[in-house]
């Protein structure tokens, strides 16, 4: 049994990437069989692909809530959330506006952005969030002026999985920075917020593909109404001049299937693998009475737990785990094998050791029964085995 958990393991990290949907898959083999012309051209192979981007273009837009001429397509979801952050503030300049606002619990494709910019000679603020893992709108108030250029608050949080009132901070935003573009990291929403409503008052929205059953190296940046962004890429004036590079027919149109699937069966996937991560949690404190859940529970999305065991390092826990056939996380993808606290963890105000001691699990759109009956098994069993460290010796 043990050998065939192996085989195939539980996968508890599905906020790190998703495996494609079978919808997008079947839009792009044919991309990939027979569609090799280059859509910047103006022959017929040319049209071919061209055609194709163009509705994808259309769906995506319809996914995303905005006109088709505003979805921008990049190559993921940090190099949006670096056009965004980058783009909008150096557009600024000529308007004398120099300020950048991101909260404390960004993606590191923000943050290291803002840091950029800030050696660059932009004044950086970063807000506070609380410990429940929300946006501090009293300090965002306090940080926006008159020459703010752009605000990047994310819409979920890629650990704790927490929602972000991002309705009330872009009329903090309206009311104290009036000619800043509001930016959101949207790319853990998708799957589980409807985005076109939850981003009608925000400027620019990032996206990408895997977290939702698209393809990887595929993503969009929604560009809304007369936002102007400096481009991160220069060359063939591609995507009206906004992204240059010669583009990922295939991907392009994967990501629109698997957002046109993601959207029609939202509602649906939500309900079901909410349960499943409330069964896992009731499983979980049962079973370890004093594991700490990281996030206000009231805002987290549905394939989200976040959760502590006092005294057991992540690290340990998530190679015993993956030992035995499953796969979680400890921060964020892209810090794997970090010493280092989380940033968002500290952030939110825990301990150094509260926060070196706890770990993400996701679900998502593959997510089963079964999922969490190995879950359940092996969790406490590898919490218990690493609190008596003789008889894990033994």
């Amino acid at each position: 049994m043990l050998r065939d958990s192996i085989r195939n393991p539980t996968c508890l990290d599905y906020a790190a990437t998703t495996p494609l949907r079978p919808e997008a898959l079947a839009d792009m083999q044919p991309v990939w069989a027979d569609v090799f012309g280059n859509p910047s051209g103006t022959h017929e192979l040319a049209r071919r692909a061209k055609t194709l981007i163009e509705v994808a273009r259309e769906g995506t837009a319809v996914g995303l809530g905005c006109e088709p001429r505003e979805v921008v397509f990049t190559g993921g979801g940090t190099e949006a959330d670096n056009m965004a952050v980058k783009g909008a503030a150096r557009a600024g300049i000529g308007q004398g506006l120099d300020g950048v606002v991101v909260s404390a619990f960004e993606h590191h494709a923000v943050l290291e952005a803002a840091e950029r910019l800030e050696n660059e000679g932009f004044r950086v603020s970063t807000v506070p969030v609380t410990a429940q893992g929300i946006i501090d709108l009293d300090r965002l108030a306090d940080v926006l002026d008159e020459r703010t250029a752009v605000v990047s608050l994310m819409l979920v949080n890629n650990e704790v999985g927490t929602i972000q009132p991002l309705e009330d901070a872009a009329g903090v935003v309206r009311e104290r920075a009036p000619r800043a573009l509001f930016h959101t990291d949207a790319i853990q929403a998708p799957q589980w917020l409807d985005v076109a409503a939850a981003t009608r008052s925000v400027d620019l929205v990032s996206v990408s593909a895997h977290k939702f059953g698209g393809p990887k190296g595929t993503g969009a940046l929604v560009v809304r109404g007369k936002a102007r962004l400096v481009p991160l890429v220069d060359g063939g004036g591609q995507e009206m001049g906004r992204r240059s590079g010669t583009h990922n027919v295939a991907g392009i149109a994967g990501m629109a299937a698997a957002l046109r699937t993601t959207v029609q069966q939202r509602a649906e996937e939500v309900a079901r693998i909410g349960k499943l991560r409330d069964r896992l949690v009731e499983g979980l404190r049962e079973a370890i009475p004093d594991a700490r859940f990281n996030g206000a529970a009231a805002h987290q999305v549905a394939g989200t737990c976040h959760v502590g065991f006092p005294g057991v390092e992540a690290e340990a826990l998530l190679l015993m785990l993956d030992r035995d056939g499953v796969c979680a996380a400890a921060g964020s993808s892209c810090q794997s094998g970090s010493m280092d606290p989380s940033h968002v963890l500290m952030a939110m105000g825990l301990s150094r050791d509260l926060a070196l001691a706890s770990i993400r699990l996701s679900l998502g759109w593959p997510s089963t029964d079964d999922d969490i009956d190995r879950a359940l098994a092996v969790i406490p069993a590898s919490v218990e085995r690493l609190r008596t460290p003789a008889a894990t010796a033994r």
